[in-house]
């Protein structure tokens, strides 16, 4: 018999390579049993509301819905000048509808949106077109505010005719598109989102570098000093997670304002008068130094982790082979750290970057970030689809981050223990 068709067999008579193969699918079917539970809490809690928001972000079939006559007839409509006739009776049946089904309230919020003044004006035909007569419904739309006779208010009314958009993208960056398609920037005193997202930007590269100049010294304290006294200093750096964040921010607006410890400390060595105290509360200063002192402890551990497994003796060697201690710490022990000095800095920029409730009670106007304006517009404004646009942003330029950080340095030297 030729080596071909000899097959070794189990003791059930089937064939082994036959039955491993099957005792592979098995052992792999169980795996994915004890991980679903863990990927199904993923999809439910992490891709589904991620899902959710970039469709929300983009759907604009509200508008489209409540108004299907108006836009139907538009596209006939140029947009150079007023519409005919034909579009101000789409609009008025549509509109009708909606003000006997109580709707329009939700019409008026959207295309506010889109155009401030438009709320007003809708609220006003509301209430007038119940004595509208047939016909001529052009004239008696116009005469009911002026506004319906400037052709911007249509052209604007025009631009949610899509079901689905990206103009809460533009939006975001202070952009438009104009009525000949072309994408355009808002007026310069409307441009707040983009000094928005360079604060951000700032504040959160500037609490990196603050918590990267006092961490760095801290965890190499903790990683060479004895086991007793480390063990009581990491005690204290520790303990701040024992206390709620929102009691630690209160008990800096205490302290940092006008007539606070800080300031009294700072009359008291004679460095400030008691006319002229800073100002470090609701601006950047007290974003800055909250932030860091919050932040703080996400750089100093993975520094130390990584700082605990450097032998002292490689410093040693520096020294013994010519160099000074400066030159040994940062040809030998420097370059061993770094890993852990980027693990502390991403994980300190991206939860720096998406902070909410310190610069919402010590930034004040000039220090809020764009997580403040985020929950802004899901509170106040309830324009949840511009939210969710600038929260997809703000992700993505975490994602840009972390690629940016992974070209460069590469996510395989992070170690955070």
């Amino acid at each position: 018999m030729s080596s071909e068709t000899q097959k070794i067999l189990t003791t059930d008579g089937i064939p082994l390579e036959e039955s491993l193969k099957k005792a592979e699918r098995k052992n792999k079917i169980i795996a994915f049993l004890l991980v679903a539970p863990l990927l199904l809490f993923i999809i439910i809690t992490y891709v589904f509301p991620i899902g959710e928001m970039l469709f929300r972000s983009v759907d604009d079939r509200m508008v489209t819905n409540m108004l299907p006559k108006t836009f139907e007839a538009m596209k006939k409509w140029d947009g150079k000048e007023l519409p005919q006739e034909e579009v101000f009776k789409a609009f008025y049946l549509d509109y009708k509808i909606l003000v006997d089904e109580k709707r329009h309230g939700k019409l008026a919020t959207q295309m506010n949106y889109t155009k401030n003044g438009f709320k007003s004006i809708l609220k006003k035909l509301a209430r007038k077109q119940k004595k509208f007569e047939e016909g001529n419904y052009k004239e008696q739309i116009m005469s009911v505010h002026k506004r319906w006779a400037n052709v911007e208010y249509w052209r604007a009314l025009k631009r949610r005719s899509p079901s689905y958009t990206y103009s809460k993208y533009l939006k975001g960056i202070d952009m438009y598109e104009n009525e000949d398609g072309k994408i355009v920037q808002v007026p310069e005193d409307r441009r707040v989102h983009k000094i928005l997202w360079m604060r951000t930007l700032n504040i959160a590269l500037g609490v990196t570098i603050l918590c990267f100049l006092m961490g760095y010294p801290i965890a190499h304290l903790l990683a060479t000093l004895p086991m007793k006294y480390s063990n009581l200093l990491m005690i204290c750096v520790l303990l701040p997670f024992w206390t709620s964040l929102l009691v630690r921010t209160a008990s800096w607006m205490i302290l940092l304002q006008q007539q606070g410890i800080v300031n009294d400390f700072f009359v008291w060595i004679g460095l400030v008068t008691d006319d002229t105290r800073p100002e470090m509360m609701y601006n950047k200063t007290g974003t800055f130094v909250a932030m860091t002192q919050i932040l703080l402890p996400f750089m100093v551990l993975p520094l130390y982790s990584v700082m605990k497994t450097i032998s002292p003796s490689l410093m040693r060697a520096g020294k013994s082979l010519g160099g000074t201690p400066f030159v040994a710490f940062w040809k030998v022990y420097f370059p061993l750290t770094v890993p852990g000095i980027g693990a502390g800095c991403l994980l300190v920029f991206i939860l720096a970057i998406g902070y909410y409730i310190t610069p919402a009670l010590v930034g004040g106007a000039s220090g809020s970030l764009i997580s403040n304006h985020i929950a802004f517009h899901m509170k106040f404004t309830l324009d949840w689809s511009f939210a969710s646009a600038m929260g997809l942003m703000l992700l993505s330029g975490v994602l840009l981050v972390y690629w940016i950080y992974n070209k460069l340095v590469g996510i395989d030297n992070i170690k955070l223990g």
